[in-house]
Parts: structure tokens; C-alpha cells; sequence
């Protein structure tokens, strides 16, 4: 199966001078963890996920209010055509719950550690990456 069986495609994302509490508001909206950042051309800059707004706004001394302070630059992404085993891998690797789906440089959807456990042939690898995720990072 591929990521484009699985992605959602109708993904909610921000500018890079989006203010963290308007990202904030968008997450509650929406019921989402992560926003893309993207430019005007829809080209993928970086993400933010509720994660980042504790740790590298909320919790940080200096005061960053806009997307582009705290975001994640160059996440890991997929492609559409990306096998779901592969993208799975990724989650593990990189411990991550969310991959953007880049197309030609664009955003097209997003690829939730949620979306391969809902179907019953991932459960198995939708386990082993969240289990990979839940270990201490080895990255830096």
C-alpha cells in the first residue's frame, strides 16, 4: 500500500510569520498535534507541533512569537508513492508521530502514525514505531 492510500489531504498549515497562538488556536480547531509551515507557494519550510509550542515557546526565556522561531526546519517528509512499510520505518527512526507527504516540493497531505493504525494490515508496524517512539532518542 502506498502513502496516498492513507494521507490526509486536507491539511491545515501556516506561514512562517503565523503567530504561535494563532498556530495554537488552528491545533484546538482542529483537533490536530502538528501544523506544516509552508510558504506562499505551498512549498513544505518546517512544522510545529504542540510539542514545540511547550517546549521552545512556552518554556523558553525569550519571547517567540511567530512560526518560524520555533518551528522545525526541514522535517522529515515522504512522498506519496512512498510504501506505508517504508513510511513506518520512518516513524520509528526519526521517533516521530506525523511525516508531511511532499510532492514536487509541495505540501499535499500528512501521514499520521494514527492513520497506519487504523488499518488493521499496519496495527503490527503502527505498534513496533510507536514503541520505537516511546525509547530515548539516540538522535541529536
Amino acid at each position: 500500500m502506498k502513502v496516498r492510500d492513507l494521507m490526509t489531504t486536507a491539511v491545515t498549515w501556516a506561514r512562517p510569520n503565523t503567530s504561535i497562538r494563532q498556530i495554537a488556536k488552528l491545533m484546538r480547531q482542529e483537533n490536530i498535534g502538528a501544523v506544516p509551515v509552508c510558504s506562499d507557494r505551498g512549498e513544505l519550510l518546517g512544522i510545529v507541533t504542540d510539542r514545540d509550542i511547550v517546549i521552545r515557546s512556552l518554556s523558553g526565556e525569550e519571547d517567540k512569537a511567530e512560526a518560524q522561531d520555533i518551528m522545525t526546519k526541514h522535517p522529515v517528509s515522504v512522498h506519496p508513492d512512498m510504501n506505508t512499510h517504508q513510511a513506518a520505518l520512518l516513524f520509528a527512526r526519526y521517533q516521530v508521530r506525523r511525516l508531511p507527504v511532499v510532492e514536487s516540493g509541495k505540501l499535499t497531505g500528512m501521514l499520521t502514525l494514527a492513520d497506519l493504525a487504523r488499518k488493521t494490515l499496519y496495527i503490527d508496524e503502527a505498534g513496533d514505531a510507536l514503541s520505537a517512539i516511546s525509547r530515548p532518542s539516540t538522535l541529536n
